[in-house]
């Protein structure tokens, strides 16, 4: 969407405004007005002639134009009906040299979790990745992806649903898996170049859709809308990279990991014991016969009290 038709619909959603007097406002031409106009009705925005001049009347319920207007948070947005992988996108963005962009889709048809999993990604998803270029040594980059798992729970816990963060990357309802983080980076000489933070959320998704063990906003709390979801999960994540020292504490938080038994499969072996914390980069330490481990990655199970 150009600036100008941006600020033809920032200026509509302050209520219905003559073609006149957009024209002043914005300083362009009654026909550019016009254009803009006819350009956003066929984005889908509803915009009607009334005798107050043009009124907003409907916002699309998805897409780039629908979740840019009144996001507030930096980010460009790219929106495809189907993509392979939204991360797979991203990085090719991010090697373009952008940043603070961020790559939606409806579906999937190439998705990825970790270790390269396949990851179901129907129609009614949330599926979305973020280009970003911090100023952060590469130790201090898994903090971006605690602070999308914070994103995503409170926009699920603002939906009406319980959400909670499992380590290392997914978002739970109970025991059902709700959405999975998947972070890639690139750097060098002890910089990162880029890193692209990958969401899955099962927001809309049909329960025939989804896979064994797994939940959605819908089956928890009925149908979100899924425009507003993702600018919640923007502007919170947006100010947590803001304030990556804060990021752990609100990860704690709301972890249902910490204080419970866990098994952790290891390349040399699982590790049984209690999840006690997260070090600072974001691995998690686990209190076993006695002694302290810090894991830096592996899948983790929660298991019930002995």
């Amino acid at each position: 969407m150009t600036d100008t038709r941006q600020a033809v619909l920032a200026a509509l959603a302050d209520g219905p405004a003559t073609g006149p007097a957009l024209a002043d406002r914005l300083g362009v031409s009654r026909a550019a007005v016009w254009k803009h106009v006819e350009a956003l009705r066929d984005e889908g925005f509803g915009v009607e002639s009334t005798d107050d001049g043009y009124e907003l009347t409907e916002v699309p319920e998805y897409g780039a134009d629908a979740v840019a207007f009144g996001l507030d948070a930096p980010f460009a947005v790219e929106y495809h009906d189907t993509v392979a992988s939204t991360n797979d996108r991203a990085r090719e963005l991010a090697t373009d040299g952008r940043e603070n962009v961020v790559v939606l889709a409806d579906r999937q048809v190439g998705g990825r979790g970790r270790r390269d999993r396949a990851w179901e990604s129907p129609s009614g998803g949330v599926w979305m990745s973020v280009v970003l270029r911090p100023d952060i040594p590469p130790a201090r980059a898994p903090l971006l992806t605690l602070a999308m798992a914070v994103a995503v729970t409170d926009a699920a816990r603002a939906h009406g649903v319980d959400a909670t963060i499992k380590w290392p990357n997914d978002v739970l309802v109970s025991d059902g898996k709700l959405a999975g983080i998947l972070t890639e980076m690139e750097g060098e000489s002890g910089r990162v170049s880029w890193v692209v933070v990958g969401a899955g959320v099962n927001a809309n998704v049909d329960p025939t859709d989804l896979s064994e063990g797994a939940t959605s906003l819908r089956n928890e709390a009925g149908p979100v809308e899924r425009r507003v979801f993702v600018q919640r999960v923007l502007e919170r994540f947006d100010a947590l990279r803001g304030d990556l020292d804060g990021v752990l504490a609100a990860w704690r938080e709301r972890t249902s990991t910490l204080g419970r038994r866990v098994r952790v499969h290891l390349p040399d072996g699982d590790l049984v014991g209690e999840a006690v914390d997260v070090t600072e980069t974001g691995a998690l330490v686990v209190e076993s016969e006695g002694e302290r481990r810090v894991v830096h990655a592996g899948d983790c199970e929660h298991l019930r009290p002995v």
